[in-house]
């Protein structure tokens, strides 16, 4: 039996799974309910903290797949240690993420904000912009989205270090890849520093004033890992005054943004509502890798994106 925790907007493609097994959908009210008999859960919205409260009437849950590539809001402690197998739906966002982040450099460099003010003004304002090429990028966290972000940037003609848990001078994606220990360091050499570790014990609040203060004063800073990786009063004041000189944040430790956050009115600054790997069609590819998984399950195979819960993401191969 499988339960399924969504809102109003069930996932797609269920039709082969609801013809070969009992699902219950449940929203975070009914969720409890559902959970008991159930052998398999699917958190189809990954935004919600429903999933803890009702752990304790999980009576026979022995695999949970959440569709998000971050798993913090699922690996609470009872979660970690039990024996419930947990996926992720890494591998769907790579592309879509990178070509955000793509986007982002590109904006800032080519001053597109100002350009769509003078547009709005009917004003002629003439300047020249910036090169990205020969730049240098560092990435931190080295898992599929990051080394994705490395290889469109590259393309680009950025030179992009990654930040990892164990530094490599060799590396397909990278120019290296330094260890999170030598963090301060990196971000002192990069003109873009990308956001994209996972929200660990190890990774929350790691952008904080020292490490923005690290930064170079032209440096911008993009977010599209999670927003407890920064702490937003260190950021905001880091913008303010001008200790960096930009962001690109998609993520944030509270959402929606409250609408009398000062990081709404700051020029320097681009806010998206978490949507930089919500491409056209991402919901029924969600889906399609659920069904999948599903199936292997079903026949005793291995699952595809086992998360190990001990370090919060699937470890690369």
């Amino acid at each position: 039996m499988l339960a399924v925790l969504c809102a109003d907007d069930r996932p797609p493609l269920m039709a082969a799974v609801e013809a070969a097994a009992e699902v219950r959908y449940a929203d975070a009210a009914g969720l409890p309910a559902a959970l008991r008999g159930a052998d398999c859960l699917l958190v189809w919205d990954f935004l919600s903290r429903a999933v803890e409260p009702a752990f304790a009437a999980a009576d026979r849950l022995g695999w949970l797949h959440i569709a998000s590539t971050g798993v913090d809001n699922v690996l609470f402690p009872a979660m970690r240690q039990s024996d419930v197998l947990l996926t992720n739906s890494s591998g769907i966002f790579d592309g879509a993420i990178a070509e955000y982040v793509l986007g982002c450099v590109l904006a800032f460099a080519k001053d597109f904000r100002t350009t769509l003010t003078a547009q709005r003004e009917k004003r002629w304002y003439h300047r020249e912009t910036e090169r990205i090429a020969g730049r240098r990028a560092v990435v931190v966290g080295t898992g599929p989205i990051g080394r994705a972000i490395a290889r469109l940037l590259a393309a680009a003609g950025l030179q992009v270090t990654g930040v990892g848990r164990t530094a490599r001078v060799a590396d397909p994606d990278f120019v290296a890849v330094q260890a999170s220990s030598d963090l301060h360091k990196c971000l002192g050499e990069a003109d873009f520093v990308v956001a994209v570790a996972p929200l660990t014990d190890a990774t929350a609040g790691m952008f904080d004033k020292a490490a923005f203060g690290a930064m170079k004063p032209t440096a911008r800073f993009i977010n599209v890992g999670r927003g407890g990786l920064v702490v937003t009063d260190d950021l905001v004041e880091a913008l303010q005054g001008k200790v960096i000189a930009g962001a690109a944040l998609d993520v944030f430790e509270i959402e929606p943004l409250p609408v009398r956050h000062p990081l709404w009115s700051l020029p320097n600054v681009l806010i998206s509502p978490h949507m930089s790997g919500d491409f056209v069609g991402w919901l029924p590819a969600l889906a399609e890798l659920f069904v999948d998984n599903f199936g292997k399950w079903q026949a005793g195979m291995p699952l595809r994106n086992v998360v190990d819960k001990q370090l919060g993401y699937v470890p690369a191969r």
